[in-house]
């Protein structure tokens, strides 16, 4: 697609110590509320254009693994790092499909098969929640939680935005039973669908946002292009 830009996000995972799944995931979705909420990519900010172009023809993000010197040279590329529990993800302003910088276009993609060491917590105010009938690897996952967590924020209105940041954006990502997730599915809840590129087929409902303004206010989405996911 001309023009399109994805959203790097990458995620640290050292040999001798790999972050937990679910804190993988939601240090996702924080990097990428943060982004969003980041003056710089706000209307006159020095990321605004690539974030508006990539939220016009689509959210795709991609997720990608670093350690060491690699993950050193990451933190000297423009970004922003969010750490949650055992995890630390950096978010990149959104760059050309196939124009990655070189330090972050050599990372791979797989590898992020990451365990829980214990089950998660109860969720939160905002939770993600998983499809249950799904399986995606960690980086899947992340980048599907990251989607959900766009889709919480662009039905948010400014009070309940304001409300999230002075929590400090914080979001949980749990995985709810068969039952429950056929009822936030029709809930009305705003609903991630995949664009099939990896791993699962195409229009895969993957994760629902949950928030109580989202049950309130009913979901209310800003313009933007299709889900772009991988």
């Amino acid at each position: 697609m001309t023009g399109q830009k994805v959203l790097p996000l990458v995620v640290r995972i050292e040999r001798s110590a790999p972050p937990r799944r679910t804190d993988a995931l939601e240090a996702a979705a924080l990097a990428v509320l943060t982004l969003l909420d980041d003056p710089r990519a706000l209307d006159g900010g020095e990321w605004a254009e690539p974030v508006r172009t990539w939220e016009t023809i689509g959210i795709r993000k991609v997720v990608r693994r670093a350690r060491g010197a690699e993950w050193r040279r990451v933190l000297d590329l423009p970004g922003i790092t969010v750490v949650s529990g055992s995890a630390e993800v950096r978010v990149h302003p959104p760059v050309p499909l196939d124009e990655w910088p070189k330090d972050l276009s050599r990372l791979q993609v797989s590898g992020t098969d990451l365990t829980d060491s214990a089950p998660p917590g109860p969720p939160g105010e905002v939770t993600l929640w998983i499809n249950p009938r799904l399986e995606m690897s960690a980086g899947k996952a992340m980048a599907q939680a990251g989607h959900a967590a766009q889709l919480a924020w662009w039905g948010s209105d400014e009070r309940a935005r304001q409300a999230w940041r002075d929590r400090g954006l914080s979001v949980a990502v749990r995985t709810v039973d068969l039952t429950g997730w056929a009822a936030l599915v029709d809930s009305g809840l705003p609903v991630v669908r995949d664009a099939g590129f990896t791993e699962i087929e195409p229009g895969s409902c993957t994760v629902v946002a949950d928030a109580p303004w989202l049950r309130h206010g009913g979901f209310r989405p800003a313009g933007s292009g299709p889900l772009r996911s991988s």
